[in-house]
């Protein structure tokens, strides 16, 4: 019963990462004659300033991103938790970004930061925002950011009630009787009890957001100039279309030993943390 499916995986995913090392190696520009070169492509990755650039942008993009996902996260699925009204709907509610289409909603987005943003922001008197920000080298990458975590705070959220829901309700009660304030008991009780939730959203939040591709496509497809251009949208532009096939390559098989590298130490330090609370 195993073996379709390994053979699928084999097909669809072993094979073509070995062929993307393989031609990591040579100068192809993804069709016609090509030939070996060797370490040059790897070595060329390190004295590019163009690629430098989109790993600085990615890395400061990721971080910030995560650790916002996961603080507003943290604090709805704390409220959702809570003895509220409606507790079932706001949860549906709140995870509908999740199953919507990024570029879908990319294009919407876009139309706010570029239509309605400036026009209110013109009326308020704030002359900061009374352009599009996407067209602002410096403000760009905010527009992003605000939709890659809206919507992933979505999946977030599940993940942290689900986390919730195995913290006994006793704990509190004897918390409570204790005199413990609300932030005493979260720090004592709630956070090391979802500590492993944690773990796993902090994780993913920062190994997906490494690879951010739609949202940059659908808001500002790498400017203005090269100023919102991740890892990701590098690699697509030079490799499909930039004629840098084989070097765009090296810089992908680079990328995803970073990945690794960060999922890695990650859990190192994050699953430490959990046995020291």
């Amino acid at each position: 019963m195993v073996l379709p499916a390994f053979l699928l995986f084999l097909v669809f995913h072993t094979v073509p990462v070995l062929q993307g090392i393989f031609f990591s190696f040579t100068d192809s520009p993804g069709y016609g004659d090509w030939s070996f070169v060797g370490l040059s492509n790897y070595l060329a990755l390190f004295t590019d300033p163009r690629v430098i650039s989109a790993y600085g942008f990615t890395f400061r993009f990721a971080i910030v991103a995560t650790i916002l996902v996961n603080a507003l996260a943290l604090a709805i699925a704390l409220g959702l938790n809570g003895k509220i009204k409606f507790k079932n709907t706001l949860r549906g509610v709140y995870f509908i970004p999740n199953v919507l289409a990024v570029l879908v909603v990319g294009y919407v987005f876009q139309y706010l930061f570029s239509g309605a943003l400036p026009v209110i922001a013109t009326n308020l008197g704030i002359d900061r925002l009374s352009s599009s920000i996407l067209a602002d080298p410096q403000l760009a990458w905010v527009g992003i950011l605000v939709l890659a975590v809206w919507q992933a705070t979505a999946f977030n959220i599940i993940i942290y009630l689900a986390g919730l829901q195995t913290v006994p309700g006793e704990l509190y009660e004897a918390a409570s009787l204790d005199g413990a304030s609300p932030w005493r008991q979260f720090r004592s009780i709630t956070f090391p009890m979802i500590a492993g939730f944690f773990t796993i959203n902090m994780v993913l939040a920062l190994k997906t957001f490494l690879q951010v591709f739609d949202h940059i496509i659908a808001l500002t497809n790498g400017g203005p100039g090269t100023s919102t251009e991740s890892v990701g949208v590098l690699i697509y532009r030079g490799g499909f279309q930039g004629g840098e096939y084989g070097y765009q390559l090296a810089n992908a098989v680079i990328f995803m030993i970073v990945i690794m590298a960060f999922a890695v130490f990650q859990l190192r330090v994050l699953q430490r943390r959990e046995v020291e609370v």
